[in-house]
């Protein structure tokens, strides 16, 4: 098995559940507990966000590669960034590292050719739905990414960094994101939805809202991770 490094901190909620979910995909009833070695560096969220927020791109990227250094010489062998948000310039962050990096978005997209998706919906941060990362890597594949409105998006941005984020998870806002999704269905004809930030699979927990299946990049990324561990390859 390969050694994993995981960028964390982005948020914590999400590196905990990451952590959880490696661990269960080794678990094979025998008791052998033969799991895989897993270095966590657990980033300052607030110092990237300020860097997102005031579009400092170049210093952003730099963090990250600097952290994932970090964890090539705590002893890993690939890596992955554990949030959806920083894959806004993951080509620049994957050429600049050293170690191998899992993509969640590509991640994502094998999965929704698997299914046969066509037209699925993005919920994120604002960062994530204001940018077209996704869309540009799924458009190589014939698929049309569609993010909610405007007012939509505020909501969910607020949502996020003033609940979700700090491990707040309230029915109402359960209920404010599910009208969302019934939205998107019945104006925007999506036939699925990606949960583009890793707490979203925290809050909206079933595999089905509004008809359509969830995407969760949580879970997506890690067996991804999982397979390059075993196998090398994603």
């Amino acid at each position: 098995m390969k050694k994993i490094g995981i960028i964390g901190g982005t948020g914590p909620e999400s590196t905990v559940d990451y952590y959880n979910e490696i661990i269960n995909a080794f678990k094979n009833g025998s008791g052998d507990m033969n799991y895989p070695e897993i270095i966590i560096y657990s980033i300052n969220l607030g110092k990237l966000m300020g860097m997102m927020r005031t579009k400092q791109y170049e210093e952003a990227t730099a963090y990250l590669v600097e952290k994932i250094g970090c964890l090539e010489k705590a002893g890993a062998e690939f890596a992955a960034i554990s949030a959806n948000t920083p894959h806004l310039f993951f080509d620049r962050i994957r050429e600049l590292s050293h170690l191998p990096l899992i993509s969640i978005v590509e991640a994502t997209l094998t999965e929704s050719i698997k299914r046969g998706l066509k037209r699925p919906g993005l919920i994120g941060t604002g960062f994530t739905m204001n940018a077209s990362f996704y869309a540009d890597i799924f458009r190589t594949r014939g698929i049309e990414v569609v993010v909610p409105g405007e007012e939509d998006k505020e909501l969910i941005h607020f949502k996020l960094f003033s609940e979700i984020e700090l491990g707040i998870f309230k029915d109402e806002t359960r209920l404010q994101l599910i009208r969302i999704i019934e939205k998107m269905v019945r104006e925007q004809q999506i036939d699925s939805l990606i949960l583009g930030c890793t707490e979203f699979p925290l809050i909206l927990t079933e595999p089905e809202y509004a008809g359509i299946p969830m995407l969760n990049t949580t879970r997506i990324h890690v067996d991804a991770i999982v397979s390059y561990c075993l196998n090398g390859s994603r």
